[in-house]
């Protein structure tokens, strides 16, 4: 079956053995709050501050080693190249508030990345599910210690990031995302993001290593509980972002249903070096629902290969269902991604632009719908089998559920 498809891709001017070659070089970074429910292991507990977990499905990670497990068994379906990305709550041991967390309490998570020869770690400042969070404000809060212990907490995750980059010989994207905004109008919207502004300057001064860390901000339209105003909004970080030499991470859950970052994503790459993105599908909300291989998918990865971006975008993955099984849900999720990447590169984008550019928009779409009857199928299963990858996963999944899963 590969050998048939790779002469129909010849014949429409597509290399399959270049596209399988680079498929297993673009890294996706796997998030390992799937696990979990994004409960962490510093005793956040339930979790609070705009985001939500539906579901109880037997088998939830409650502990480093479940979690480990779980996450190298998952791994272990996964085709390509790996990263893993890492919330602060997941520390490991503290004895300390998130303020003072240092290396140290994520040591054995290096080790583990190592062992499982992961590319690098990402890493997220957790402001959330905790008790600093208060009335739904962290960086932006009137209280000034509030502000500044959310603020040193950020201070603390640049120096574990800077930790991560070392260790793994990679950067480490780290990404800062808040709940912070309103449940109704507000009577101030201006005076909250200044104080984001300075909190942000001010975790910025500290001296940290650009060339290992790249620092991200994630905008968000709104929360639960925070419906009405969002102080980390589209505007203020892309700008914030622009004025400050850093990157701009675009989450396709947190926008309007309407806007498409598949849009979003060329339009960034026409300013910065790097654009940060978190791969989620959302339902109607940011739902945060398992990864598909769907329309939006397809374009977001079409976006990245056609404009030779697959270096300058930096993919993670972020979804978090509770209803199935946890694992099945991880290993579908990225399977989806490295689908829509392999997609992308099994089209002549070449020989589209120039259809384009001269202005043959008639032969355009008709080469784009001859695209989609190509027999993406058997490139894909002949990957799987190169990465030693099986096609059937979830019987495998099943097995280790029945194993593990349903005794805890």
């Amino acid at each position: 079956m590969y050998e048939q498809a790779k002469k129909e891709y010849a014949a429409y001017g597509v290399d399959t053995e270049a596209a399988l070659k680079k498929l297993k070089e673009i890294p996706v970074s796997v998030h390992c709050w799937q696990g979990d429910d994004v409960v962490g292991l510093d005793g956040g507990g339930a979790l609070s501050g705009g985001i939500q977990t539906t579901g109880n499905y037997k088998g939830r990670a409650r502990n480093f080693g479940e979690l480990k497990a779980d996450i190298e068994k998952a791994f272990s379906f996964m085709p390509g190249t790996k990263r893993l990305n890492l919330h602060a709550s997941y520390a490991v041991g503290a004895d300390c508030d998130r303020d003072q967390y240092e290396p140290k309490h994520f040591a054995e998570w290096v080790k583990f990345a190592k062992k499982l020869g992961l590319q690098g770690i990402d890493f997220n400042p957790t402001m959330f599910s905790h008790k600093n969070v208060k009335d739904g404000l962290t960086l932006s809060s009137p209280d000034e210690n509030i502000r500044r212990f959310w603020v040193r907490h950020c201070k603390a995750c640049l120096k574990i990031a800077e930790y991560f980059a070392s260790e793994m010989n990679t950067h480490c994207l780290m990404n800062i995302w808040i709940p912070d905004g309103f449940k109704d109008v507000p009577a101030d919207r201006l005076t909250p993001r200044l104080r984001l502004k300075k909190s942000l300057d001010e975790i910025l001064s500290c001296d940290y290593d650009r060339n290992k860390v790249v620092v991200a901000v994630e905008s968000k339209v709104f929360g639960i509980g925070v419906e009405s105003y969002t102080v980390g909004s589209n505007e203020f970080y892309q700008n914030y972002a622009a004025k400050n030499d850093i990157c701009c991470l675009l989450d396709n859950g947190h926008y309007h249903p309407l806007e498409y970052v598949s849009d979003k994503i060329p339009a960034l790459l026409a300013f910065y070096d790097r654009v940060a993105l978190h791969v989620t599908r959302g339902v109607r909300w940011d739902s945060d629902h398992v990864v598909l291989f769907e329309d939006e998918l397809k374009e977001i990865a079409k976006e990245i290969v056609r404009n030779n971006a697959t270096e300058k975008v930096l993919i993670g993955l972020d979804y978090f269902d509770a209803s199935i099984n946890r694992l099945s849900a991880w290993v579908t999720g990225q399977r989806a991604m490295q689908k829509a990447l392999l997609y992308a590169l099994l089209i002549d984008h070449d020989r589209l632009k120039k259809l384009q550019d001269n202005a043959d928009f008639t032969a355009l779409m008709v080469k784009q719908e001859e695209g989609k009857d190509l027999p993406f199928g058997a490139v894909w299963k002949e990957y799987l089998k190169r990465e030693g990858a099986k096609e059937d996963y979830l019987s495998e999944i099943r097995a280790y559920e029945k194993e593990e899963l349903l005794k805890r």
